[in-house]
C-alpha cells in the first residue's frame, strides 16, 4: 500500500480518496473508516458504497470507548439535540468556543490511529480532508492550519521519517472541494455528511448547510435529497 485515507463516508474525505487513487491506483489505496460512538451508521454505510465503487480496501476501526464520557451531541452518549443552526449561529452561543458537534480531539486521535495503521500497511501517505470552513471561528480547532502543521510534524518524526500526513484542503473551502470533486468524478450521491441519522438529510445542521451552499457557490445542485427544501 502507498496511501492510507481517513476516510468518513463524507463529501470531503470521499474528494480525497478520489485524489489518492487517481495519484496512486486503487490498488494501492487503503481507507480506513472510524467508528467513535456516532448516533448514527449512515455515514459508515456511505463509506463503504464510496470505496466499493472506487474499488479500494476498506478497514474499520473502533475508538468508541474513548469518547464515553463525553456530552458530545454527535455522539450515543449524549442526550442533547444536534444544532439546526448554521456554524456562525452557534459559535455566537459557544462565545467562540468549540461547538456542541466538536468530537474531543478527533482528528488529533484519528490521525495518530492512522498512522499505525499505515506503518503495519507499509503506507508512505496519509490524506485527510480537513478545509478551511471548519477550522473558521474555532468550530472545529483540530481542522486549521495550524494544528496540521503542528500533527503532520509529529506524525513525520514519531513515524521515522516514514509518513506524511496530506491534507489538499486544508487552505481550501468547501465550495473549493465541491469544484475538485466534479473534476475528478467523485459520486457524491454516494455519500453523506448529514449529522442526523434520517433516511434523507436533514437540510438544517451545521454540515448540512454547508453542503448546500458549496453546492450552490459552484452553480450544481447536491444530487443527494433533503428533507427540507
Amino acid at each position: 500500500m502507498k496511501a492510507l485515507v481517513l476516510f468518513s463516508g463524507g463529501l470531503d474525505s470521499s474528494t480525497c480518496l478520489g485524489l489518492a487513487v487517481r495519484e496512486y491506483g486503487a490498488e494501492e489505496v487503503l481507507a480506513l473508516s472510524i467508528v467513535y460512538g456516532q448516533k448514527h451508521k449512515k455515514e459508515l454505510e456511505a463509506s463503504e458504497a464510496v470505496a466499493a465503487h472506487y474499488g479500494v480496501q476498506r478497514l474499520t476501526l473502533d475508538l468508541g470507548a474513548i469518547f464515553a464520557g463525553s456530552n458530545c451531541t454527535l455522539l450515543e452518549g449524549s442526550d442533547d439535540a444536534i444544532p439546526h443552526e448554521d456554524y456562525a449561529q452557534q459559535l455566537q452561543k459557544t462565545g467562540g468556543a468549540p461547538v456542541s458537534t466538536y468530537v474531543p480531539f478527533r482528528n488529533g486521535l484519528f490521525l495518530s490511529s492512522a498512522a499505525a495503521v499505515a506503518l503495519s500497511h507499509g503506507c508512505e501517505v496519509i490524506y485527510y480532508g480537513a478545509h478551511s470552513d471548519d477550522a473558521a471561528g474555532n468550530a472545529y480547532p483540530d481542522t486549521s492550519e495550524a494544528f496540521n502543521a503542528a500533527i503532520a510534524d509529529a506524525i513525520h518524526i514519531g513515524s521515522g521519517n516514514a509518513l506524511k500526513v496530506v491534507a489538499p484542503f486544508i487552505d481550501k473551502t468547501k465550495a473549493d472541494v465541491v469544484a475538485i470533486g466534479t473534476k475528478i468524478g467523485v459520486p457524491f450521491e454516494l455519500t453523506w455528511s448529514c449529522y442526523e441519522g434520517h433516511e434523507k438529510a436533514c437540510g438544517v445542521c451545521g454540515t448540512c448547510r454547508d453542503r448546500r451552499k458549496a453546492f450552490a457557490e459552484n452553480g450544481l445542485t447536491d444530487p443527494i435529497e433533503y428533507e427540507t427544501i
